[in-house]
């Protein structure tokens, strides 16, 4: 008898629905045929410890099982639920009327239990797009995948529950989930918040203009001096995600098997801080199995690069093209796969060896040169991406102590949304622009190309400050995000004198000061 059961295979974020092909005919003998890995024909043992234990006999016979389409290669222990249901019904232990409608996937523990999933939710759209009417995934998947409407999905803790409910034993309820509410309740929740920031209101301005235009931001400091503190609080004032953009960071999560159970949705933008001895695969992404990196898993969100120069100076360089192009195509013998990754780049680093480089508590005692090849260990090329440049500095003790709280997040991100509002007026002729920090050379021109007096202001400022070619672009995006915040249609003169003291890091006698 010849059974077809459905299932689906994820390579990125692309989706193939995987039809499994059980035929049992007279013989001894099974054959695997579809490029399945180890894992896939491991599953064999697995789901013949699963039957018995279920009270069933793993059938004999001549068994024949393809998966289609035979030339894409079929990886991981999702196929176990769909091929086990295919050989019940093949062998006639079950009759089940309606098998075409259903996609399965599903791992199965020796106890018959069933195991999560990596890739639920892509999955999900992907068999609504195909036609299917319901998808049969573990339990602890069935939140992430019920975020897609109109398919019935259902939560199976066994392979005895899917029997039950394919062959109409049992009734079970497809999981409903109010996506809109879920998503309004959960998104403003923040465990830090920038009211625990005493002092630093250079920095703190420099991260409400960062966030306001989505631009990359450097810190530049001694140890101690609040630069960690300040990044992580960044989320806390960044835009709340919207749905599309929750339900696209959500799918490269459930992909990288990195969503915890009984989670539907991401809704707070990511923040990723690796260490940094990570490797270029696990920063960009890719592997023998394509897996979403650390650049991926911060898209829509924050990704922060501790101590910059201490990471592998070719892992850096591998972040040039992502940031440009807010994308990773990666391509290897056997595949070639491509994650989206449009994130905002933070990162802190000391200002020399030592650490204490312009700090007026401690004593440097490192030499201009030691200090030059020291910043030099990030190439020009990456300093050209980010857009501010802060010097920190250290609290003081009495500062520490008096001071009241800072300004808290909530009324900071207030006047964040409201500039990129703005923002979102300005190019929403251009889909693939949302904030000033995306602006080609020709946007740059219509939307903040600045007056007679800013643009002598801006030529004596790269004059006096030997601030490099590069910082051009560079200022005038950055003023356009002040000039946001401030409610005013053009680029002031004291909006690019602002812009033009983040850019510290561009003087050509930083490492003298």
């Amino acid at each position: 008898m010849l059974v077809k059961t459905y299932c689906a295979a994820v390579n990125g974020l692309q989706v193939t629905t995987i039809t499994i092909e059980v035929s049992i005919t007279g013989g001894v003998m099974y054959h695997f045929t579809g490029l399945g890995d180890t894992a896939v024909k491991e599953g064999r043992d697995r789901i013949n410890a699963a039957l018995q234990h279920i009270g069933f006999r793993f059938p004999k016979g001549d068994i024949t099982v393809n998966m289609a389409p035979a030339d894409l290669r079929k990886e991981g222990s999702a196929f176990d639920l769909p091929l086990a249901i295919g050989l019940l019904v093949a062998n006639e232990n079950i009759v089940v009327d309606d098998l075409a409608k259903y996609v399965m996937v599903g791992e199965l523990g020796l106890d018959g239990k069933l195991q999560p999933v990596k890739g639920a939710l892509p999955i999900a759209i992907g068999a609504k797009k195909e036609g299917f009417k319901a998808l049969i995934v573990p339990e602890e998947n069935v939140k992430e995948a019920a975020v897609v409407s109109g398919l019935d999905v259902y939560g199976m803790a066994s392979l005895g529950d899917v029997i039950c409910l394919l062959t109409g034993k049992e009734h079970f309820e497809p999981c409903v989930i109010d996506i809109e509410s879920e998503f309004l309740r959960q998104q403003c929740r923040f465990p830090l918040d920038f009211a625990d920031v005493r002092g630093q209101e250079n920095v703190r301005r420099a991260m409400e203009v960062a966030a306001a235009g989505g631009h990359n931001i450097i810190m530049v400091g001694p140890p101690g001096s609040g630069k960690s503190m300040i990044a992580k609080r960044l989320p806390s004032i960044l835009p709340p995600l919207s749905l599309a953009e929750s339900l696209e960071t959500t799918q490269i999560h459930s992909v990288a098997g990195k969503l915890k159970g009984g989670v539907s949705l991401i809704m707070q933008r990511p923040f990723r801080s690796p260490h940094h001895t990570i490797s270029e695969v696990a920063l960009v992404g890719g592997g023998a199995t394509p897996q979403p990196g650390e650049i991926s898993l911060a898209h829509n969100g924050v990704l922060f690069l501790d101590e910059l120069p201490e990471f592998n100076k070719a892992t850096l360089e591998v972040l040039r093209q992502p940031l440009e192009d807010r994308k990773i195509s990666i391509s290897r013998a056997k595949y070639a796969t491509e994650f989206p990754c449009s994130f905002m780049f933070v990162a802190s680093m000391n200002p020399c060896p030592c650490g204490y480089h312009g700090d007026p508590t401690h004593q440097c005692v490192c030499t201009p040169g030691q200090i030059q090849r020291y910043m030099s260990k990030i190439s020009g090329p990456l300093m050209d991406r980010i857009d501010l440049q802060i010097e920190v500095t250290p609290v003081p003790f009495k500062d520490i102590s008096s001071r009241p709280e800072g300004e808290p997040s909530a009324t900071i991100r207030e006047r964040v949304m409201r500039a990129r509002k703005v923002q979102e007026e300005r190019f929403k002729d251009d889909a693939a622009v949302h904030c000033n920090a995306q602006m080609s050379e020709k946007m740059i021109h219509l939307y903040a190309e600045p007056d007679a007096a800013g643009l002598e202001m801006l030529r004596v400022a790269m004059q006096r400050l030997s601030l490099s070619a590069r910082a051009y672009s560079r200022i005038l995006k950055v003023a356009r995000t002040i000039a946001d915040l401030d409610g005013s249609e053009n680029v002031l003169p004291y909006h690019l004198s602002e812009a033009i003291g983040y850019r510290n890091l561009d003087r050509a006698n930083w490492a003298e000061l």
